[in-house]
């Protein structure tokens, strides 16, 4: 694949091809068993874009490879108490299958850390299943790091309450 195929933007919620890009490759991520395995309601997938203009510190990232979705990253800018500075917590990654081997993560990743940057944010943050090993080298080669706790507490461990139950 010629990297002038590849296209790597900050998505706009507005733009109807980035609206679509965003349903399509985050349908994709959930249908895999990373993502729970489960397609997402279409309908919910059309709301999703205007639901997230509607948060001022959210922002995603598209790649596309020969102007198909390839790739999404979903962000929202959190803030650190410990360094008093915004940070930006990575929420979804996902590359569709066929566009896998690309670099398309890394070059994603690279999109968020320099939006991270112009922010002035202290660090980015994200969540990975101790399972996926693939996500984790990605991440790894990144330059991600496990959180810098001490292990004598045990792992960190992440929590949910459902409120739709």
């Amino acid at each position: 694949m010629d990297s002038a195929d590849i296209l790597v933007l900050q998505a706009s919620y507005t733009n109807p091809v980035h609206a679509e890009a965003i349903g399509v490759v985050l349908n994709h991520y959930a249908e895999d068993p990373m993502g729970g395995g489960h397609p997402i309601d279409p309908e919910l997938l059309q709301q999703l874009p205007a639901e997230l203009a509607k948060r001022p510190h959210a922002f995603s990232v598209l790649a596309f490879v020969g102007g198909e979705p390839a790739g999404l990253v979903n962000c929202f800018e959190g803030f650190s108490t410990f360094a008093c500075k915004p940070l930006v917590n990575v929420h979804d990654v996902s590359v569709v299958t066929k566009f896998r081997g690309l670099g398309l993560s890394q070059k994603m990743l690279r999109k968020v850390e320099d939006i991270a940057r112009q922010r002035g944010c202290c660090k980015i943050t994200l969540e990975v299943l101790e399972g996926n090993a693939v996500a984790q080298n990605s991440y790894a080669k990144f330059g991600f790091a496990p959180g810098m706790f001490d292990p004598s507490h045990g792992r960190m461990l992440f929590w949910i309450k459902d409120l739709q139950a």
